[in-house]
């Protein structure tokens, strides 16, 4: 089966540019696993070698590696640290710099707007005390194209595309307003088309669903933990849409939610996204609930916090990700920072590609003292278990306000009696606690609800190094 190298693709920002994009899409999914594998070994050695040519970051990182690198093991890992500290050699175009980018980040009315006249610019929300500031150049763009369109096929039924025809095709995006985040750059990019509307993420609940019910969208999307308390409003019959499909951004939501959020929402079909503002395509969501890799133009390596592989079925602590279509700033074996399973076997979906669920940030683990005052690190899953499972709770967020003290924001569903539910969840997470043998961790309840962050999610877990940062 032919390829189609990373070269075919500079062009990306013409029609027939993206329209062969598109057609190896359909043809490399048709051809599972292996034709993807091949597609991404060729990229691979030629994002390399542009990489060190055109990179003086990665010209120098890769300074002792052989002249042809067909091996990803073989690569150094990086991270955002390194690569925003060294920005202005990490970039492939000379003309833009860190000073120029952050001038322009600054600006809100700039968001979506191109930059250096060639790129989109996002940043990422800082809610791990990092920031980033992630340039896209068209052939991405015309990559993500193409997987939208490869993960919208794979969704929609002929049934599901006539319920959306039939609302007039509107779509809703829920996104920040006042952020270079990927979900407002995305929104500006499709500004101006009649049946796209985007509404603000910090909009006050109560507007934020009028507008809903008055758009009476085909499609909404907003983020998960957002999808949750939009179901509640639907629950409560304040809420009165039907779209025909939910797209979530994926935040480890557990799939009974997916599937309360389809019900309240007039049996909505729900899918979710995992992507980042450092790969706008990573995967996509099966009817299984798993989230299949865009292998063909994207590499994740789960490890551990050695970097060591993590075999399929066991959670890592975080993922590399390698971008093989971003050129103007090469990704490779970048630290994503997330912690993920892949499945140790084929999903019974049959799309091809590593299938995962995403279990959080490993930035989000939280690190408490131990009765005896060594420091213990706690893994934030077996919190999320415990109180996913409390009746009644739609959303949590966990603050550690101090050393050993955690601050309880809750959200109850519609009709549950706030101090019932708070009984409840202390129990639950001090019996958690005293199993852990951090029976001495004060807890605390907090007045207000959980808060968005800038990115425009909610973040279960705040560490005491960003817990200034909702």
């Amino acid at each position: 089966m032919s390829t189609v190298p990373a070269s075919d693709c500079g062009r990306a920002g013409t029609k027939s540019s993206e329209a062969r994009l598109q057609v190896d899409a359909w043809v490399a999914k048709r051809g599972g696993e292996r034709a993807m594998a091949v597609r991404a070994r060729a990229r691979l050695v030629e994002l390399v070698a542009y990489a060190r040519t055109r990179s003086p970051y990665y010209r120098h990182l890769y300074r002792g590696l052989p002249s042809k690198v067909t091996e990803l093991a073989a690569l150094p890992v990086t991270d955002k640290s390194q690569l925003m500290a060294a920005f202005d050699d990490w970039v492939t175009d000379p003309a833009i710099t860190l000073e120029r980018a952050r001038a322009f980040a600054e600006d809100p009315a700039l968001i979506g707007r191109p930059f250096g006249g060639h790129y989109s610019l996002s940043t990422t929300s800082g809610t791990t005390g990092k920031r980033g500031i992630f340039l896209h150049d068209a052939r991405q763009w015309a990559v993500t194209s193409a997987m939208a369109t490869r993960m919208l096929t794979g969704w929609l039924t002929v049934r599901d595309t006539a319920r959306i025809a039939a609302c007039g095709g509107r779509t809703a995006l829920v996104v920040p307003d006042d952020a270079h985040v990927g979900g407002a750059v995305m929104a500006a990019r499709l500004r101006g088309r009649s049946r796209v509307a985007a509404l603000s993420v910090h909009r006050p609940l109560e507007e934020l669903v009028e507008a809903l019910n008055d758009l009476r969208p085909a499609v909404l999307a907003p983020s998960a933990s957002l999808g949750v308390l939009l179901a509640g409003q639907a629950e409560a019959g304040r809420l009165r849409i039907a779209p025909a499909l939910v797209c979530l951004g994926a935040e480890g939501l557990p799939m009974a939610e997916h599937a309360r959020i389809g019900r309240a929402l007039a049996g909505a079909k729900v899918r979710a996204t995992y992507n980042a503002n450092e790969c706008p395509f990573l995967s996509y969501s099966c009817p299984a609930g798993w989230l299949h890799v865009n292998a063909d133009w994207a590499i994740v390596e789960p490890v551990d916090e050695r970097y060591r592989p993590v075999p399929p079925g066991e959670a890592s602590h975080t993922v590399l990700l390698t971008n093989l279509a971003n050129r103007i700033q090469p990704i490779l074996r970048y630290d994503l920072g997330d912690a993920v399973t892949v499945r140790p076997d084929p999903c019974p979906c049959g799309t091809p590609g590593p299938a995962l669920r995403v279990q959080g940030r490993a930035a989000d683990r939280l690190t408490i003292p131990g009765a005896d005052g060594t420091p213990v690190t706690m893994a934030t899953r077996p919190v999320a278990i415990v109180l996913d499972t409390v009746p009644g709770l739609d959303l949590f967020q966990i603050v550690q306000t101090g050393p050993a003290t955690l601050r309880l924001r809750l959200a109850p569903a519609p009709g549950i009696d706030p101090d019932d539910l708070w009984d409840t969840v202390r129990a639950r997470l001090s019996g958690l606690l005293v199993r852990r043998h951090l029976g001495h961790v004060r807890l605390e309840r907090a007045s207000e609800r959980p808060q968005i962050s800038t990115g425009g999610k909610i973040r279960p877990f705040i560490p005491a190094t960003t817990s200034a940062k909702p």
